[in-house]
């Protein structure tokens, strides 16, 4: 199937967005994260437009091809739900199932809170029920068997914090080397190398000591590196090729905008206010956990079932990265979903 490159102009923002499928296919949207692109969809693209959906992948606000805003107030959900909710009535406005990873999962959640109009189905991965608001009130779920108190305030959530506190810092670390940032991040669970967000089951995860550490590169396997280490590419998440793609960007566009995206959780929380009143989502809602995820941990799925009325949940065995860890494991589980949706 043909992937077209499309990009849609607002007088308030401009979305570039990857298209496949029959123009006449039930309409699907896939919404990357940090510090993803659309690209990162590419299997799911490829196998659900295969399937006679009408897929789009955007570039999100502050990524790739689409606009670059220079105010951290620019990256709020409301803002970036404006972007979404433009850009479908652009493409035609019917009833839409939207899949969400990362960050990209809470825009769809938002999508659900307030614009369930728009919404047919809603597909989360990694991340459950939230809307993006001030981390503060994840630290009741934290395991503290895992992360005692006096040692880890902010469990995994301690990077979270740094970029509150050193916003301008923790950017600046990870522009050093964009290419090399890329091929860090996009690990899988291994016993070699334990990537930031896939330490595995029970072990510790790296995000928890960000602050302890002075940054991010200063952490357990590459003790005491002020700069981003040189790892080869996990051929399993990312080719060499597409990173080139994700480097050569955030080498031109910075991390400003895609780390701006943490610290609007009081604007977020405010967003979420505005419904004045205890909303469900009645839409057919799937989630599903990765399994070595180690900072989305199974303990903060509490609220999925208490929003959601018709909720699906799935599991897979793989870390943060699950559409490009288990492709085959992860595009299954949305076949049957889609499939059950009338």
């Amino acid at each position: 199937m043909k992937v077209s490159e499309n990009i849609f102009e607002s007088e308030r923002h401009n979305t570039f967005y990857l298209s496949a499928g029959p123009e006449d296919g039930q309409l699907i949207y896939l919404i990357h994260g940090w510090p993803d692109l659309s690209l990162g969809w590419i299997k799911q693209i490829e196998y659900l437009s295969d399937l006679g959906y009408r897929v789009i992948a955007p570039d999100m606000r502050g990524y790739g091809n689409s606009t670059i805003h220079s105010d951290h107030a620019d990256y709020c959900q409301k803002e970036i739900v404006k972007d979404m909710v433009e850009l479908h009535n652009n493409l035609g406005g019917d009833k839409a199932i939207w899949i969400g990873h990362d960050w990209g999962s809470l825009v769809v959640w938002n999508l659900g809170l307030h614009h369930s109009n728009i919404v047919k189905g809603l597909a989360s991965l990694c991340v459950p029920f939230g809307w993006g608001g001030h981390p503060d009130s994840y630290l009741s779920h934290i395991d503290r068997n895992l992360y005692p108190e006096d040692e880890y305030p902010y469990g995994q959530w301690d990077y979270m914090y740094y970029y509150f506190e050193n916003f301008a810092s923790a950017c600046e670390q990870m522009e050093v080397d964009p290419h090399k940032m890329i091929k860090l991040n996009f690990t899988k669970p291994s016993d070699d190398f334990k990537g930031c967000f896939n330490a595995g089951i029970g072990v510790r995860s790296m995000t928890a000591s960000i602050r302890k550490n002075g940054g991010w590169f200063k952490h357990a396997g590459y003790d005491g590196l002020d700069t981003i280490p040189n790892v080869s590419v996990d051929s399993d998440l990312i080719s060499e090729d597409e990173a080139k793609i994700y480097g050569d960007h955030l080498s031109k566009n910075g991390f400003f905008g895609p780390n701006s995206w943490y610290v609007n959780g009081e604007s977020n929380d405010q967003y979420a206010r505005e419904l004045k009143e205890f909303t469900t989502i009645d839409c057919p809602v799937l989630f599903i956990q990765a399994k070595f995820d180690s900072v989305l941990t199974s303990n903060f799925n509490t609220h999925n079932k208490m929003v959601c009325t018709n909720l699906t949940e799935e599991e897979v065995e793989s870390g943060h990265w699950m559409a490009r860890e288990k492709p085959e494991e992860t595009n299954a589980i949305l076949k049957e979903w889609l499939g059950s949706i009338k």
